[in-house]
């Protein structure tokens, strides 16, 4: 088991011999076509003849049946114009656009694609002057590692950039994202509104159960349960809020609540919230007109959009962005029961305020 090699998807196989593929019951392309099977993953193992080419095995367990059109595979006597390669292997004729379909390409195209050829041809085709042109099967070409974007020279490490060009551009992105967190916003705590929703569910049909809303001085000035009009259960999102519907089986309607929610939002210069967007698809019905809901729109701003912003500066390598991962880079810690729309209104603005030190004029 040497000299092992990496496929496209970035598998690392081993080498064997036929004899230690046969004993692990490993099959080979050939055998699969016989079986009218093809793999569903990379091949598991490789064998290298004297001539350098490869063969590539396969686990049995990881294949499925192939369709219907991949079924016939001639015989070399009944191959078109049937070539032998130098290892006793014969192929047939075939035209480009039916290789094509199969996943065959010129060692030319596949060179344009990142592939390198490791397996002989699987078919060729001829050009006018009669001179061949053969086919490879990319799934058992090798990917090339793909260069830098910027620079060219080295191999890609993130953002389509090379280490050195990567470190560049994120000391760049890093000082214009501070700049534009530690800027002097003026803006008065009063007029700056954060809010939160729990749902019936994710969807557009679903309901408000639950509003907050806060302002920048941490002054609450709505933290209500909602009665739905249609929605009658919703296990799901019950499992995650904790709201049941006996718990809002005498709550207020929405729509008792739309004069002093417009009348809150009306008196702000900005909105929050963490994941703007699911907040504001349902928040927007409480109006009528579509330019009412765009100047509600234009005031919005999202905490979860700022701290991915600041995670890709500051921690790339960290991927995710839910309220409690920013919480937990920050430093914040939960007032409330977390998921609760209190809760998760007092803790957007602690995030807001940690990315946004000098956000408000005092």
């Amino acid at each position: 088991m040497k000299e092992p090699i990496r496929t496209s998807s970035g598998t690392v196989l081993p080498r064997l011999t036929a004899e230690q593929a046969e004993t692990r019951r490993y099959l080979t392309r050939t055998l699969l076509n016989k079986m009218h099977l093809m793999p569903v993953g990379d091949p598991v193992a490789y064998s290298a003849s004297e001539d350098g080419s490869l063969v590539y095995y396969f686990d049995p367990r990881q294949v499925r049946e192939a369709p219907p059109e991949q079924w016939y595979k001639p015989s070399a006597a009944e191959l078109i114009q049937p070539l032998q390669l130098e290892s006793g292997s014969v192929i047939g004729r075939m035209s480009t656009k039916r290789a094509a379909e199969l996943g065959y390409y010129t060692k030319e195209r596949l060179a344009q694609m990142h592939y390198d050829v490791a397996e002989e041809p699987v078919a060729y085709t001829l050009r006018n002057d009669k001179s061949v042109i053969y086919f490879y099967d990319k799934e058992t070409a090798i990917r090339q590692p793909l260069m830098c974007v910027q620079c060219g020279k080295e191999v890609r490490y993130r953002r389509k950039l090379c280490r050195a060009c990567f470190e560049a551009d994120l000391a760049v992105r890093r000082a214009e994202g501070d700049a534009h967190r530690n800027a002097e916003y003026h803006m008065k705590r009063e007029r700056v509104l954060f809010f939160d929703l729990e749902l019936t569910g994710v969807y557009d049909h679903d309901e408000i159960i639950s509003v907050s809303i806060m302002n920048g001085a941490g002054e609450m000035l709505m933290n209500t349960l909602v009665r739905p009009t249609h929605k009658k259960k919703w296990k799901q999102t019950e499992k995650i809020h904790g709201i049941t519907p006996a718990m809002v089986a005498d709550a207020p309607l929405l729509s008792d609540l739309t004069p002093r929610i417009k009348e809150l939002f009306a008196g702000a210069d900005v909105i929050i919230a963490y994941g703007i967007s699911t907040d504001y698809a349902h928040i927007k019905y409480i109006y009528e007109t579509q330019a009412e809901r765009d100047a509600l729109h234009d005031k919005t701003r999202c905490a979860a959009a700022e701290f991915v912003r600041y995670l890709q500066e500051h921690h790339p390598d960290l991927t995710h962005a839910s309220l409690s991962d920013a919480m937990q880079v920050l430093g914040v810690t939960w007032d409330g029961v977390a998921h609760t729309s209190v809760a998760d209104t007092i803790a957007c603005a602690k995030v807001w305020e940690h990315l946004f030190p000098n956000y408000y004029e005092d």
